[in-house]
């Protein structure tokens, strides 16, 4: 059987990436979920602060570990399948990614220890500044990693010699157009995300009449976050959108499946013919592409038939993970917005339909964000960096039956690994706030000082 190696590669990049990604996205909104914590426990001497702070620990070290494992995939796999995109544009990312580890994982790696072990042995102060670092450095990761994929994007800032990207600018090579945009989308996207899983925890504890007190507590922050944040991201995206259109206007014309440059309609649902060149069984707004793209009634989009077809992305991957990414940003807000309501005229923690339904959307966030990176990602295509380099033409001289072997033991072991880690993840949040019996104790009781990721370890180990 013949394979094709650069399919199988590019199967085996977007299956680890698809693991990746759910971590930071998580790792970077909780760590500073329990910063903030710390910080306001320290300030006002409420014990449900550093109390749930060292419960959402114990989740935090679990996901930092699986994200650690499924990112060094990541980067072998530049050197194995991808080897011309690492000579092509090696010295323009190199030093990109080698920022990344010098600054954020260093500073990560530096006082990780003392916010997983410092409590109860380094001086509060210590140990709440160690979460805040920690949080700070997870953010700095972002900024990296997301200077280095934009540059992908929209590459600026340097020259091509003999076939070689060579760096000439680095501010317009790390502040690269799409930059900005990406990196505030992300960013809200990643404290989105874990804002939806304290919510559905908090609204799951209510419901079962579990740990009263920080439960509320849990549900008034995540709400407060999600009412502010949901409608913030709204108009970020709005930015990124535009930004996106002046300098990707084919991926935007597979994004709303628009054929022909002019006024562009907004399809709520079509499914897309990429031979015909159509879409078929359209449910579709007059103009409101348009509107939303160009902000005017009479808007001319640019249309995928402005570039050849082998010049274009692949149009239903784009059209459909781009609507799941909306329908799940307009969910976020109406649930933000309706909690906030409810806050305010006193209901929050008694309307039953709405505590319900939010403690099913832990799951918002996670599936917001793999849609919006294969937005990104095929949207991109058939460019592994934009007219610099195509995908077909970065991979390895590798066997197509060697990437299938290891695509294959990449599926047996993620899937392990992972199951192992996402069902330890259930047990710490099924268990909830343990005292030193090992038992709930009443709300507001303290936590005797101890390692959350000693805990962590014996619940692992016991169960």
């Amino acid at each position: 059987m013949d394979f094709d190696p650069v399919v199988l590669a590019r199967i085996q990049f977007a299956f680890t990436i698809t693991f990746h990604i759910i971590f930071p996205s998580f790792t970077i909104g909780l760590s500073a979920w329990i910063a903030t914590l710390l910080v306001v426990g320290q300030r006002t001497g409420d014990p449900r602060y550093p109390r749930l702070a060292q419960f959402w620990t114990k989740i935090f070290a679990v996901s930092f570990a699986l994200g650690v494992v499924s990112g060094i995939v990541l980067s072998y796999q530049f050197g194995t399948n991808w080897s011309r995109f690492s000579v092509v544009v090696g010295n323009v990312l190199g030093p990109l990614l080698g920022y990344e580890v010098l600054t954020a994982f260093f500073l990560e790696a530096s006082f990780l220890g003392i916010m997983l072990f410092g409590l109860g042995r380094v001086p509060r102060t210590l140990h709440t500044a160690s979460a805040v670092i920690v949080a700070i450095g997870t953010a700095i990761s972002a900024f990296w990693i997301l200077s280095a994929n934009s540059w992908m994007q929209t590459p600026t800032g340097h020259v091509m010699i003999d076939g070689i990207a060579h760096p000439q600018d680095w501010w317009a090579i790390v502040f690269n157009p799409s930059f900005p945009y990406r990196l505030a989308h992300m960013l809200a996207a990643a404290y989105l995300t874990t804002a939806f899983v304290v919510l559905a925890v908090g609204a799951r504890w209510i419901l079962a009449d579990r740990h009263g007190e920080e439960a509320r507590l849990m549900v008034k922050m995540a709400v407060g976050m999600i009412a502010v944040l949901a409608p913030l991201q709204l108009f970020i995206g709005d930015q990124h959108g535009l930004n996106t259109l002046e300098h990707q206007p084919t991926k935007v014309a597979a994004m709303e499946a628009h054929w022909e440059r002019g006024p562009a309609d907004f399809h709520i649902f079509a499914w897309p013919d990429q031979k015909a060149e159509t879409n078929r069984f359209a449910i579709s707004i007059p103009r409101a592409g348009s509107m939303i793209l160009t902000h005017s009634w009479d808007g001319v989009v640019p249309g995928l038939k402005d570039v050849p077809p082998e010049d274009r992305p692949p149009v239903p991957n784009v059209f459909f993970a781009f609507r799941i990414m909306l329908a799940i940003g307009f969910a976020m807000i109406f649930l933000g917005l309706a909690g906030a309501v409810l806050w305010w005229r006193g209901g929050l923690f008694t309307t039953g339909w709405f505590l319900k339904t939010v403690s099913y959307t832990w799951w918002f966030g996670f599936v917001a964000v793999i849609a919006g990176w294969i937005v990104a990602e095929s949207g991109r295509q058939p460019w592994i960096a934009t007219g610099i380099l195509r995908t077909a033409d970065a991979a390895s001289p590798v066997p197509g039956g060697s990437v299938a072997a290891t695509l294959a033991l990449f599926v047996l072991v993620y899937g392990v690994v992972f199951s192992m880690g996402i069902y330890f993840i259930n047990r710490l949040l099924a268990k909830g706030l343990a005292g030193p019996s090992g038992e709930p104790p009443r709300s507001g009781t303290p936590l005797r000082p101890q390692s959350a990721a000693r805990e962590a370890g014996r619940e692992f180990l016991g169960s």
